[in-house]
């Protein structure tokens, strides 16, 4: 699986998360052992950003919702590269833009900031301030 791929199209896939994994397990290892369980439309394992080691946790999404219960249920508890894995539905997509989420709360804190300091200010300087 290459990294330059485009996302895939999961609009109505079912996903599940996949929690416990090693760094060194693989999208095709999942996919070896969750197809017994059902087609799989695609595997995502989280990265970290700048040592791009694997998150210990990866997204399973099925076609099929009864195939995702299935997998959930044969596969929660499962030894998989001497780790137990715990499996659980999905509660939330992929984020739209984490950058923007970030630099939005970034901003929030700025301004809180500077109103901090503009009222340590004025209550420091001997005329009160006027709004």
């Amino acid at each position: 699986m290459s990294y330059s791929r485009p996302p895939p199209r999961i609009e109505g896939m079912v996903s599940l998360k996949v929690d416990n994994l090693t760094y060194r397990t693989t999208p095709e290892d999942l996919r070896r052992v969750f197809e017994r369980c059902g087609e799989v439309g695609d595997i995502y394992i989280p990265r970290d950003r700048f040592t791009r080691e694997s998150r210990g946790f990866a997204f399973v999404r099925f076609y099929d919702k009864r195939d995702a219960e299935d997998a959930l249920d044969a596969m929660d508890g499962r030894m998989l590269d001497g780790r137990e894995l715990r499996v659980q539905m999905a509660r939330y997509g992929r984020p739209t833009s984490p950058y923007r989420r970030r630099r939005r709360r970034y901003i929030i804190l700025l301004i809180k900031n500077t109103l901090l300091n503009f009222t340590a200010l004025c209550s420091a300087s001997s005329k009160p301030y006027v709004q």
